[in-house]
């Protein structure tokens, strides 16, 4: 055999084999290679747009915090309000209803005073009416005696 007829066999060959996987085997690499190309793509193109929606969702989440706060610290401020005015409505209750409580005590010790001097004059009277019986008993002028005690009866 002859080297040339060899080599120009192999050379042949060797282009039959490069047309037979440029016809059947590259396509179907080529086109699973372009596939998973597009497919990382995506992916990439899938995870920035992931990126960017949870860095406004964050921004989002931060603004409603924000807000949340700010109505909390509302709320709480209209609570203490409220607080102090229920303290206040109760202090202003409380004052009255102890100068309510004061003023009937008031007026039950000057009944019981009042009470209490009515019964002294009734005693005094009745000592005075005793008196004047053991003086009615050594004296007999009872009209000069009764005039006196009426006087002093008047008196009290």
């Amino acid at each position: 055999m002859n080297i040339n007829a060899t080599l120009i066999a192999q050379a042949i060959m060797f282009a039959l084999f490069v047309w037979f996987c440029m016809s059947f085997v590259w396509p179907p690499i080529v086109g699973a290679l372009a596939a998973r190309q597009k497919q990382i793509a995506d992916g990439l193109a899938a995870a920035d747009r992931g990126k960017h929606e949870l860095e406004a969702s964050a921004k989002t989440a931060a603004l409603e915090l924000r807000a949340a706060k700010e109505k909390a610290t509302e709320i709480i401020g209209q609570a203490e309000k409220r607080a102090s005015e229920i303290v206040e409505e109760s202090k202003i209750q409380a004052k009255t209803e102890g100068d309510r409580i004061i003023g009937g005590a008031k007026a039950e010790i000057d009944q019981e005073v009042n009470r209490a001097k009515e019964g002294l004059r009734q005693q005094v009277a009745a000592l005075a009416v005793a008196g004047a019986e053991k003086i009615l008993r050594r004296e007999i002028d009872a009209h000069a005696h009764a005039s006196m005690l009426a006087t002093i009866a008047n008196e009290l």
